[in-house]
């Protein structure tokens, strides 16, 4: 019984904290929130790569040898003091890349402009973690401790957890698997909190109470991200070799340019982005200004859409060559999903 009341209690302090955290973070009307002066950055590109690291870490630099973009360097702290914005083409696609300032602790209660970094990171379709190689678990845990408290979720999926609201019947939960790290006190603690006192709720996944709440809560973004540590220049070869063990981290000289390509193709990879190339009837492929598709979103009918909406109107068959089909060329329908490197001629009605 005692540990039912604990579970119990658990549960409700870790969604009311889970509300405090919200209401301290969520700017409020009389100022002081928002993006604020040189964070409002025009977008362009077909994705945004947000610089994060500690300042003096070396952001600017790669940011100056990727792009060509200038981003104030110096050896002092806080060069960069608003958004840097700059344009990297990789494989045809334009990328944007943003230097954000110099996060420190305590960024997502405000200290040092952190709300300001922190919420245009939250836009960003990846986010590179610049940390510098002679010290980067200190620096690491601090900054996703900070992004975690910005509702920042990194390389993490959403939660497979649907939750429906409905006028009366209770709390029903359906467990397709079992939970090891939650009880039933603790799940109905978190929806007492919540006043969700009728609902259908599917758990799909050995969940945390916090991933629960993720869910409750609703504002949270699930973005990969990449662990930059820069300077190996200033490391010996067995330490390099201790860093490659390291997820989702790629070693990096931004001074003398050392492995940029695995870096860039690295980003590619966590973007998830798709090239298809057009061929008009008759002639040649297009293999200079490929369109670039999300893999998420790269059907045919995504690919005509994203050339000009009117084309589906009149849109016929299509055919594709490339490894998304059995054979070359081959007649597809709207609905078909293209791989990476298709060409593909659209025939009209």
């Amino acid at each position: 019984m005692l540990f039912r009341a604990t579970s119990f209690h658990l549960g409700q302090l870790k969604a009311k904290l889970a509300k405090l955290k919200r209401e301290l973070l969520t700017p409020s009307t009389g100022g002081g929130g928002g993006t604020g002066v040189g964070f409002d950055v025009a977008r362009t590109g077909v994705a945004s790569v947000g610089f994060i690291g500690f300042p003096s870490v070396g952001k600017s630099t790669l940011m100056s040898k990727l792009t060509g973009t200038h981003s104030e360097v110096a050896d002092y702290e806080f060069t960069t003091l608003t958004t840097v914005p700059g344009v990297l083409t990789y494989k045809g696609a334009k990328i944007q890349i943003l230097d954000l300032p110099g996060i420190i602790e305590k960024a997502a209660e405000g200290k040092g402009r952190g709300r300001q970094v922190i919420a245009v990171a939250r836009t960003c379709r990846l986010i590179f973690i610049i940390l510098d190689v002679l010290k980067p678990l200190t620096h690491r845990a601090i900054i996703e401790s900070e992004l975690d408290n910005f509702g920042i979720r990194l390389n993490k999926e959403p939660p497979d957890i649907t939750i429906k609201r409905k006028e009366k019947g209770g709390l029903n939960v359906m467990k397709t698997v079992a939970l090891t790290k939650i009880s039933d006190e603790e799940l109905r603690a978190v929806f007492s909190e919540y006043r969700i006192n009728s609902a259908d709720v599917t758990i799909k996944f050995d969940a945390t109470i916090d991933d629960v709440i993720d869910v409750i809560e609703g504002n949270r973004v699930y973005i990969p991200a990449i662990y930059v540590l820069n300077k190996i220049d200033q490391i010996s070869i067995e330490e390099l070799d201790l860093i490659y063990r390291i997820p989702h981290a790629v070693p990096v000289s931004a001074n003398h340019e050392w492995n940029f390509d695995e870096l860039l193709e690295r980003m590619w990879t966590y973007l998830n982005l798709t090239r298809v190339y057009t061929k008009p009837k008759g002639r040649l492929p297009d293999y200079d200004d490929p369109v670039i598709l999300r893999q998420d979103a790269c059907t045919v009918e995504d690919f005509c859409n994203h050339i000009h909406k009117s084309i589906m109107k009149q849109f016929k068959h299509a055919y594709v060559w490339g490894s998304s089909v059995k054979h070359n060329p081959q007649r597809v329908s709207r609905n078909h999903i293209l791989a990476d490197e298709d060409v593909v001629t659209i025939v009209k009605k």
